[in-house]
């Protein structure tokens, strides 16, 4: 049984104020929850259904038995997993000076929960490390973003900083800064550097002014189909995904 006091402490952790305050998150369903003990994150507290979820997890400090009705009171999913799992921030390292030889996401002014998550799955599935954010873009704990990264937040470094001091440092260690723009070179005729920094921009208005003059190379995914005043141009989570498999397979 979940009491009211453990409902309503798990109910407030849908607020970000809470969980920055608390250091902690939620995740739902047994194949997240499993990624992040696989990582080594810290689990506070789960809550499940199912009995056999709970003797399964019994290395956890804090399980709780409830029953259906119970977990669709401290659910945020329009249909409740059977566990859910109340578990620590981790501490994020700085990204190391100089930043790594690699692929690096930088995202500006992503708001959507949606598009988060899945560029965050994204990035794990093409071995991208590193994923740097805006101060403006939605927090990648936020249980919306955690459940659409289907564990892949385990797996990935999230670090949010200032985004133009961050293209300038990288641009000082001469690495290759492109940007995804409706006006730029056809990425599939592009040279791309395996360790480039890719910018993907907000989902209504794109790459940010202040962004955008840093950038000098701009890339674009061409449209093969007729050009119409409904399609103006690609969520940035598919944007994210063609970008990101034109530079691995090089």
């Amino acid at each position: 049984m979940i009491s009211k006091n453990k409902t309503k402490y798990i109910q407030s952790l849908s607020r970000k104020k809470e969980r920055e305050e608390l250091g902690i998150f939620i995740a739902e369903g047994e194949k997240l929850i499993t990624e992040l003990i696989k990582a080594d994150f810290s689990i506070d507290l789960l809550v499940t259904s199912s009995a056999d979820l709970a003797k399964k997890m019994n290395h956890i400090s804090e399980v709780i038995i409830g029953d259906e009705s119970e977990m669709k009171k401290i659910s945020l999913l329009k249909t409740p997993s059977s566990i859910l799992a109340v578990v620590k921030i981790p501490v994020r390292n700085a990204l190391p000076d100089p930043l790594p030889d690699d692929l690096i996401i930088a995202l500006d002014g992503i708001q959507d929960p949606g598009n988060m998550g899945t560029i965050i799955r994204l990035a794990s599935w093409f071995g991208i490390k590193n994923i740097v954010c805006s101060t403006n873009c939605v927090e990648c704990f936020n249980p919306k973003v955690v459940q659409a990264t289907m564990g892949a937040i385990a797996h990935v470094e999230v670090t949010y900083t200032e985004l133009d001091s961050f293209i300038m440092r990288a641009l000082k260690e001469k690495r290759t800064v492109y940007g995804t723009l409706l006006e730029g070179q056809n990425i599939y005729t592009s040279d791309l550097e395996k360790n480039g920094i890719i910018v993907l921009g907000n989902e209504g208005n794109g790459i940010s002014p202040d962004i955008e003059k840093l950038i000098i190379n701009r890339l674009s995914i061409p449209s093969f189909g007729p050009r119409n005043k409904t399609v103006e141009s690609l969520n940035v989570s598919v944007a994210a995904a063609i970008v990101c498999s034109e530079f691995r397979r090089r």
